[in-house]
């Protein structure tokens, strides 16, 4: 296998497999994938990272095979063999589901030589990925220690992977690369404002919030992979594209995705910045005088195990978001929708790029969880880990993305 780092800029270049090979096996496999991860309650640092490795694993199956003479049954058979190395190897609870959503789809292709190539070319694939990232560091034991004094209480309950900024990056080349500056001072007007938004629209018994506000909260509580690839799928399922062109872009969100959440947790547990919960309920010792304290202030949703800034799906948002406009191109936006499972399955929908993202920073307002600093700090390293995974992994796309379009006419 070639260095992962080298891996999308070499495939690209193998765009244009003959007989129309189908992208709908990606996007497929890529939903199931989803699913498996949700019915492992497994937590989103975690469940973004085994995405990364299966989605690496699907585009480095589909790229290793030749351009022409490839046709929909092989690449079909790579893509299952790859999803079911990896998902069996990363979910073992898992593994009848898998083997049978896997059986169920292998079934279906003809037996004979393109069949068998596509399922060893499968497995030989997620089996080099999985040997590149067995040493990523995600399995390096918590150490975390509260800041505390002899005797004092603190809560008791584990935080959420502050381990994470000692893995492997995919794209970064460290955890660190973009880590901001520090969160405002308590005594600015920056503060001032950022307290009494959250205060007055992140409560559960906000007034001020609206319907609206409320609904995209209760949307954005859900933060596993799946609702960022569903927005991901909006761009997969427009006509003109192949499968290598879909395994790339799944490979990018995901690899993006990954860092993302190495970055932003290495900067959380760096300034330990606290909650709006913990600061309003102490408003009273930040010297400044604009912020009053309401001691009975419950946030809208259940804050997570972590320091609060930056905000982790602000920065998922703007490194999906800056790929997608890389991957446009400048062509038309097409319709972007994703649901939630924590509002009951609903959809949402956007015409824009910039109003999904938009949304994702507001809502972690709404829910009373972040200050609006922390959203666009976050938005903006997404932007830069975007930035970084689009050089990375679309230099061919122009040339590719006209070839098929050629070809769609």
């Amino acid at each position: 296998m070639q260095p992962l780092k080298q891996l999308v800029l070499a495939c690209a270049l193998a765009a244009g497999f003959a007989g129309a090979a189908q992208a709908d096996a990606v996007t497929d496999w890529n939903t199931r994938a989803g699913q498996f991860v949700l019915d492992a309650k497994m937590g989103t640092p975690p469940a973004v990272r085994l995405m990364a490795v299966v989605q690496t694993a699907v585009h480095e199956a589909v790229a290793s095979l030749p351009r022409q003479g490839t046709d929909a049954t092989t690449v079909d058979a790579a893509v299952a063999a790859a999803n079911r190395a990896t998902l069996v190897k990363l979910l073992p609870a898992q593994e009848a589901a898998i083997q049978a959503a896997y059986q169920a789809a292998v079934g279906t292709l003809p037996e004979g030589p393109a069949k068998a190539n596509g399922l060893a070319t499968g497995e030989r694939a997620a089996l080099a990925v999985l040997a590149a990232r067995a040493d990523d560091g995600a399995g390096t034991p918590e150490r975390y220690r509260p800041t505390t004094a002899a005797g004092v209480y603190v809560p008791t309950a584990a935080p959420a992977v502050p381990q994470w900024s000692q893995r492997k990056p995919w794209l970064l080349a460290r955890a660190d690369q973009f880590r901001p500056a520090p969160p405002p001072a308590l005594d600015s007007a920056l503060w001032t404002r950022d307290y009494n938004e959250v205060k007055a629209l992140g409560s559960r018994a906000s007034t001020a919030r609206s319907a609206e506000q409320t609904a995209i909260a209760k949307f954005w509580e859900f933060s596993l992979p799946s609702i960022y690839f569903g927005v991901v799928r909006s761009v997969a399922a427009e006509p003109g594209r192949d499968a290598l062109r879909n395994a790339r872009l799944y490979a990018a969100s995901a690899q993006a995705m990954d860092d993302a959440l190495i970055a932003v947790m290495d900067a959380k547990y760096h300034y330990h910045f606290w909650r709006p919960a913990t600061a309003i309920r102490n408003g009273d010792t930040d010297n400044n005088a604009a912020t009053e304290r309401d001691a009975g202030w419950v946030a809208f949703s259940d804050n997570p195990l972590h320091p609060e800034y930056p905000s982790a799906h602000s920065i998922l948002a703007g490194a999906v978001g800056t790929l997608l406009q890389a991957e446009l191109a400048g062509a038309a936006v097409p319709t972007l929708s994703t649901t939630s499972p924590s509002a009951n399955g609903a959809t949402r929908r956007w015409s824009r790029i910039e109003d999904f993202v938009a949304e994702v920073g507001n809502a972690r307002i709404y829910e009373g969880i972040h200050f609006r600093n922390s959203t666009e700090i976050g938005l903006a390293m997404g932007r830069q880990i975007g930035q970084l995974a689009a050089a990375r992994h679309f230099a061919a796309a122009p040339a590719e993305g006209a070839q098929q379009a050629q070809a769609a006419r």
